[in-house]
């Protein structure tokens, strides 16, 4: 098994397929067809390691995956400027980045920051060292969709890169109880208002129920029969009530919700399974 760095156990948040075994309603030959249309769409990845020798070898290992099948693009250079210009000029789906790069050992960062600020549609990975807790969570609130240690497996990072592309967010048990630790520290979610009256209408409760389940804005859109201008606008007023920034920290909230009994999600979708050393956070999701 090939590695970034060294192979060792791990854990990952992470989307189940859903079973390949339903029927369907075309013919074994017509749905042959339709299946292998889709194990070719391939997902454009952006590798931006510290160096050229180190994006050419992780991208060497991405292109041998075949279902999903990958296809890497490497900057001209490898310092920050150089890979947000590349990720802005070729808006690949997903950007694996370096947390260090030439210019500086924090400067993955800064082009989080800038893909995050001009609200793009590439989906960036963070591609820590060691994944500590102040780079963990630095990562999220920098735009991040997920955090990927070096010490992991490149055909975990294959999976990584399909999550991510998918909606997902893609952290271990360790970095989730980061994040759900800084937010009882440092944000207590206001969930009631001095009264005790719920801060959230019903539609917005609608709205956090389906970024939890994965949608994307213009999915979310569609199953509303809103516009992907007003779902904006849903999160952000969503955002300033409950006093979070990101995505991710909303998910949390519609699991706190669940388990209080607040909000109507179903709590199957989410499980936390051990096995041995390893374990893993699956939500299924209904495409």
């Amino acid at each position: 098994m090939n590695s970034l760095h060294r192979n060792t156990d791990s854990v990952g948040y992470m989307t189940d397929a859903r079973s390949e075994e339903q029927s369907s309603p075309l013919g074994d030959e017509s749905f042959g067809r339709l299946r292998h249309l889709a194990d070719d769409t391939s997902i454009r990845v952006l590798v931006g390691d510290a160096s050229r020798m180190a994006s050419q070898l992780i991208a060497g290992q991405l292109r041998s995956c075949r279902n999903p099948r990958l296809e890497t693009i490497l900057p001209a250079s490898f310092a920050s400027k150089a890979i947000a210009d590349e990720i802005i000029n070729t808006r690949p789906d997903v950007a694996l980045i370096s947390g260090s790069l030439q210019d500086s050992s924090f400067a993955g960062y800064a082009v989080l920051r800038t893909i995050q600020s001009l609200n793009l549609a590439t989906r960036p990975i963070l591609l820590l060292e060691n994944c500590e807790h102040d780079l963990v969570i630095d990562a999220f609130r920098s735009g991040a969709r997920g955090v990927f240690s070096r010490a992991e497996s490149s055909e975990r990072l294959s999976k990584c890169i399909h999550s991510v592309h998918k909606g997902q967010i893609w952290a271990g048990t360790r970095e989730m109880e980061y994040i759900l630790g800084e937010l009882v520290s440092t944000r207590p979610l206001r969930i009631v208002d001095s009264h005790g009256y719920s801060l959230l209408s019903k539609r917005e409760e609608e709205v956090v129920a389906l970024v939890a389940d994965g949608l994307t804005n213009r999915q979310i859109s569609e199953q509303l029969k809103l516009s992907e201008h007003t779902v904006k606008n849903y999160l952000f007023k969503i955002f300033e009530k409950l006093g979070i920034s990101t995505r991710v920290e909303l998910v949390l909230y519609a699991l706190s919700q669940n388990h209080r009994g607040g909000l109507a999600i179903d709590a199957s979708v989410y499980s936390n399974k051990q096995n041995g050393n390893q374990g893993r956070y699956r939500r299924q999701q209904e495409r």
